[in-house]
């Protein structure tokens, strides 16, 4: 048999096999393979208030509207006749290969979905080869999930606060937990109108949630420590009701020894103020990022880069890699896609630094689209969440098992055998 006409079956496109072969038993997946029919379940298992922050976006969410509908406007041209019997779906990035072309993106407060959750989802991501970010918001620690993950590829998230101090002390723990990368995000030294959030009164960090990174931090136990001894809480006290008396149960739990501890010695809430004392720096420009270049030897990238000025910029300054995103439609509304702006973002930097997409990614043929227009990679961000809600660390890895499918089918069928093949003549 001539070895050309043999099928060839990647481990990736197994998923498809195994969902039709479950279903001559009746089984169907456990993880909507739909993105909508994901969500409206992902709705049912979360508590209305975790669903809001994970789903909503800024004002009227426009901006959300605007990612998907970017989508849509390019098509797709698929040409025959290539062979496509083996793809290579793998992509470079800072020296590693990796098997496919996607990251998750950071999503704080995972707690709100699961107690463990930060924890479970690097736990997929290290066994699918998908790189985690972790969240500067985590409800876990990075090196409690970097120790979860053994060799798994990582980065971090940094929300650059008021404190340089902290900001240093993070990024050395980052380097110690093995983290390949810092990202720095731009787009949230404040946060949205999210209308979602505002009506139903709820911000999770005021209960103490999503803090992980701060009370693990030293430097941030030390100004903790400075702030109690000074008694400086002169933050706005809340009307004493019955839900005030839970929130303080919240936060006390949220406290990293014991929750009587917390709630006895202050330490719990105080940290909670603390923490919006110098969570976000509204005053950061570019001139600081000279102070973060030198402390890390590690690649940094900005994320929140919309205009093609800004990536320009970002390179000049000595920034190793730019992500394309507008926060998946959560701080501005009425901006401008993510999508739309990729090309332009990616003629600015004219191939001297990697370009990666986030915001609005749902399926393998937004992620041709995106390489096609000059993505290294893309972040996944939503749909992985709502993976965890319905199926835990299994549900995450069936979500990324079923992008990764997706995107390898789409390549094949328009004609590319790799990821190098995907250009801008593949698109209409």
């Amino acid at each position: 048999m001539n070895d050309k006409n043999k099928e060839t079956v990647s481990p990736t496109l197994d998923r498809q096999r195994e969902i039709y072969l479950n279903g001559l038993s009746g089984d169907r997946p456990t993880v909507p393979v739909d993105y909508d029919e994901l969500e409206v379940r992902a709705e049912r298992a979360l508590a209305p208030e975790a669903f809001a922050y994970i789903a909503g976006g800024a004002g009227h969410e426009h901006t959300m509207d605007s990612n998907r509908e970017a989508f849509g406007q390019r098509r797709i041209l698929p040409r025959m006749l290539n062979d496509v019997s083996e793809r290579d779906t793998s992509v470079t990035l800072f020296g590693r290969r990796l098997p496919s072309p996607f990251l998750l993106s950071p999503i704080g407060v995972m707690e709100m979905v699961d107690p463990k959750g930060d924890e479970l989802v690097g736990r997929a991501a290290a066994s699918e080869g998908v790189p985690m970010i972790f969240s500067n918001q985590a409800s876990q620690p990075m090196e409690h999930v970097a120790g979860a993950m053994g060799d798994g590829p990582r980065w971090f998230q940094l929300y650059w606060s008021k404190s340089d101090d902290l900001v240093k002390s993070l990024v050395s723990r980052a380097e110690e937990a093995g983290c390949e990368a810092i990202v720095v995000t731009l787009d949230t030294t404040m946060l949205g109108w999210r209308t979602r959030d505002l009506d139903l009164a709820y911000l999770p960090f005021l209960r103490g949630k999503g803090i992980a990174q701060y009370t693990s931090d030293p430097v941030f136990l030390r100004r903790l420590e400075q702030a109690i001894q000074e008694g400086g809480d002169a933050a706005p006290k809340p009307r004493v009701t019955m839900e005030t008396l839970k929130v303080l149960r919240d936060v006390a739990q949220s406290w990293p020894g014991s929750t009587l501890e917390g709630l006895r010695s202050g330490k719990a809430r105080a940290a909670v103020q603390e923490f919006i004392n110098t969570y976000s720096r509204p005053s950061l420009t570019w001139e600081d990022l000279a102070m973060l270049r030198e402390h890390t030897r590690l690649p940094i990238l900005l994320k929140g880069i919309l205009h093609p000025e800004d990536a320009r910029m970002a390179v000049d300054y000595g920034m190793d890699g730019v992500i394309v995103s507008n926060h998946g439609g959560r701080q501005v509304d009425g901006a401008v896609s993510s999508f739309e702006m990729l090309p332009r973002v990616v003629e600015a930097v004219q191939g001297r630094v990697p370009v990666i997409l986030d915001s609005g990614i749902r399926g393998g043929a937004d992620v041709f689209k995106a390489l096609a227009l000059g993505a290294t990679a893309v972040g996944l961000g939503r749909p992985w969440v709502y993976g965890l809600a319905l199926n835990g660390e299994e549900g995450v890895r069936e979500v990324l098992r079923n992008l990764k499918t997706d995107f390898e089918l789409t390549m094949g069928l328009a004609g590319c055998s790799s990821t190098a093949e995907i250009s801008p003549e593949r698109l209409a």
